[in-house]
């Protein structure tokens, strides 16, 4: 079999996460009396860190360094409090976990959600032993899409990049994967259009779960 090990990514790709997300950044926002967002608002500033998020949700006007970490402590709290109520693994990931473990294929997570919360969801959400590590960002190491994350993951896994599809549904894993020497796939199901992912290099999209295991099994992507 040609590929030895997939890194995944977290929100918008493994978990559905937008609507904890925007609840605790919106909640953080009240607070400080700023407008606040429809939930669909948080796409496009989702993958880039949770302090990147909260500078594009601010007015532009008010994003300077003091009320940037002032919404980012507050929002970051909110969501502490309960950091899957609402998020679930999109369907049919479940099942392709489950055929990965079957075939022996070692998987992880690299989000650019701190690290801490990105361990909490995958505790609530998947069963015990599901991936052999999961990692968030974290304080002095650089976020996707710079490679020295992903190369952190391969060493754990014992893999190496050409034996390794990275998937996600954002141009910044698809530019993780080209930047790391890893095979680049992208979901149209999560917070990017299909657009964007084509754009950044993809080497393939999938529309389904299911379609992961294909590319494995056949070994040709």
């Amino acid at each position: 079999m040609k590929f030895k090990s997939v890194i995944f990514d977290l929100d918008g790709t493994l978990v559905d996460t937008l609507e904890d997300i925007s609840r605790a950044v919106n909640r953080a926002l009240e607070d400080f009396h700023f407008p606040i967002h429809q939930k669909d608002d948080y796409i496009l500033m989702i993958g880039r860190g949770w302090r990147n998020l909260c500078f594009h949700a601010l007015p532009p006007e008010s994003r300077n360094d003091e009320t940037v970490e002032a919404v980012y402590e507050k929002s970051f709290r909110y969501y502490e409090e309960a950091p899957a109520a609402f998020s679930r693994p999109y369907p049919g990931i479940p099942e392709l976990l489950t055929a990965l473990q079957s075939l022996k294929i070692k998987t992880a997570v690299l989000t650019n959600k701190p690290d801490l919360l990105a361990k909490r969801i995958a505790e609530e959400l998947f069963p015990a032993g599901t991936f052999s590590l999961v990692l968030g960002e974290r304080v002095g190491v650089p976020r996707k899409p710079d490679p020295e994350a992903v190369w952190e993951i391969l060493f754990e896994l014992d893999s190496a990049p050409r034996d390794n599809i990275l998937v996600g549904d954002s141009e910044v894993d698809i530019e993780s994967a080209k930047a790391a020497g890893c095979h680049a796939v992208g979901v149209s199901w999560g917070f990017r259009d299909r657009s964007v992912l084509e754009k950044a290099g993809a080497e393939r999209i999938i529309n389904t779960p299911k379609e992961l295991l294909e590319i494995i099994q056949d070994t040709r992507i």
